[in-house]
């Protein structure tokens, strides 16, 4: 049997998100295109890989076996393109990544790593730009790829493809104000203490240009310049702050709430620059590392479920 490599990942935002729904929507397809996807590998590999329940689903034996070398596949894929990348572009000219604050935090470093690790001969330039700056660069040829938001990106004219969830939530220490809750609007966080970005940050911006003129007035306890300070200080209990989910070690004693703001659903998308020809092998290989760091977000940072078992979706 053949695999096709957006299914094999398909399969692993399902197995992650524990939804179909979700799943789906972390890969920008349509539920019933994302079911029949996964029927075709039911039905070619001649057993069930879902079981599907009111709570969501979960992988069978034989889809926990597939899940598990579906990541190695994607892991040796990006392995291959970065092998095979040091023929085509010389290593003294370094690929330009551009990426919003957010994907800094995780994604990229993870991405980076891995990639340089496979491929010495390989620079990569990283810049922290917003999206519509990196939209600029990306249609001049002035950088290779980059990490961008779909709302603020979606007419780009850019190739661009899904490349994960950075949608917001809000945490408090935990057995605190949040302590019992699930669900809240922003303005209901804005009652309270909060710790913040600092006013030039672009998670900061992009927050307050989606609130507009009518935003809630905020008391801001302190404001910090990088994301892990403000983690650390709202799982001390400092005040409540508003990230991005996948930016939250779930490992960390904190209490997390959905956002019900629709402009709180937010997805990465991989933009590619619009250089003369294709893209070189360099940067095929670094996208990849990209899209498998973007899989690898810990499965515990995922939206909680509904009673039916799927996971809310909103377009953003």
């Amino acid at each position: 049997m053949r695999y096709d490599l957006d299914d094999l990942r398909l399969f692993l935002h399902i197995v992650t998100e524990g939804s179909i729904t979700a799943g789906a929507h972390r890969m920008h397809l349509s539920l019933p295109s994302a079911s029949a996807r996964v029927r075709s590998l039911e039905h070619h590999a001649g057993v069930p890989l879902l079981i599907r329940g009111r709570r969501g689903v979960r992988p069978t034996p034989a889809g926990a076996t597939l899940a598990r070398h579906a990541r190695d596949v994607l892991a040796q894929t990006a392995r291959l393109e970065s092998a095979v990348a040091s023929y085509t572009r010389s290593p003294t000219a370094p690929l330009t990544l551009l990426v919003g604050g957010s994907a800094m935090h995780r994604l990229v470093p993870q991405a980076l790593i891995s990639f340089l690790r496979a491929h010495p001969d390989i620079d990569v330039t990283v810049y922290e730009s917003r999206t519509p700056q990196t939209v600029r660069m990306l249609a001049d040829g002035e950088a290779d790829l980059g990490v961008v938001l779909d709302d603020e990106a979606r007419d780009c004219r850019l190739r661009t493809e899904p490349l994960g969830d950075d949608s917001l939530v809000v945490i408090g220490q935990a057995g605190g104000i949040l302590a019992g809750r699930t669900a809240l609007t922003y303005g209901e966080v804005a009652e309270h203490p909060l710790v913040g970005l600092n006013v030039d940050s672009s998670l900061r911006r992009w927050i307050e240009k989606h609130l507009g003129p009518h935003a809630p007035v905020v008391r801001h306890r302190t404001t910090v310049a990088d994301l892990s300070v403000l983690i650390a200080l709202a799982t001390a209990g400092v005040g409540l702050a508003v990230v991005p989910r996948r930016a939250v070690d779930p490992h960390l004693p904190l209490d997390i709430c959905e956002l019900e703001d629709p402009w709180a659903r937010r997805h990465h998308l991989l933009a590619w620059g619009a250089k003369d020809g294709a893209a070189s092998t360099a940067t095929a290989a670094l996208a990849e590392h990209l899209r498998t760091a973007a899989l690898s977000a810990p499965a515990a940072l995922s939206a909680p479920a509904n009673p039916d078992g799927q996971r809310p979706v909103h377009d953003g």
